[in-house]
């Protein structure tokens, strides 16, 4: 099964693209996690922080796998919504919801809620899919809808320790994975005017940022 069947980057060769296969794409991610799938998003809900009540966007939702892991840890009073520019993978996602999960069709860079609407922000996997110019201004996005505060964390892919695997994988990804996922983060996310609270790995390829909107808000 080919990257071209899930992937849009060949379109762009800035490294933007969607993904539009919602099963195919399920399928590679149970096999590309060897098992380990639900244990891996688990930890990313609890990195999170998200909690009873809480609100909760999900940037870059895809077939809503995380929303889903989140939603129950929300409860009742609390509600998740995934924003996605894929129709294909929030039909899916809307499919498999619970009550207190909801989506929107928009993109990272531009997102079609208030300011200070949200609790915490999430995005797993999705800034490598974004054009390589947008991504700064998706992560302020972020900030903009993340309530004074709040609480981010964003997921990313991070290179293989060997260097075999790492070459391949920048084959496979092309210009979406360069530079690093750790290393860009390490730019955007305090650009943005986020704190960053902690980083680390989850897995053998899974870095995250931990970081929370400041009560006081640069001028």
């Amino acid at each position: 099964m080919g990257m071209k069947l899930l992937h849009g980057h060949s379109r762009h060769k800035d490294g933007g693209g969607t993904i539009d296969h919602p099963r195919a794409y399920e399928i590679m991610a149970e096999v590309g996690f060897a098992g380990r799938r639900r244990r891996v998003f688990t930890r990313l809900a609890a990195l999170s922080g998200a909690g009873p009540g809480d609100q909760v966007l999900d940037v870059g939702c895809g077939t809503g796998y995380l929303t889903r892991i989140l939603a129950s840890l929300v409860g009742t009073d609390g509600r998740v919504t995934g924003v996605d520019p894929s129709h294909p993978m929030l039909d899916h996602a809307r499919r498999r919801a619970p009550g207190n999960c909801s989506y929107q069709v928009g993109e990272g860079q531009a997102l079609p809620f208030p300011n200070a609407t949200f609790d915490v922000v999430v995005s797993s996997f999705a800034v490598h899919h974004m054009p390589t110019a947008a991504r700064g201004g998706a992560v302020r996005e972020m900030f903009r809808v993340l309530r004074p505060g709040g609480r981010l964390l964003i997921a990313e892919f991070r290179p293989p320790a060997n260097p075999l695997a790492a070459r391949l994988v920048g084959v496979l990804a092309g210009p979406a994975m360069r530079p690093s996922m750790p290393d860009l983060l390490a730019a955007l996310v305090p650009d943005a005017g986020f704190r960053i609270e902690d980083t680390g790995e989850v897995g053998p390829v899974l870095y995250y940022v931990n970081a929370i909107r400041p009560l006081e808000t640069r001028s």
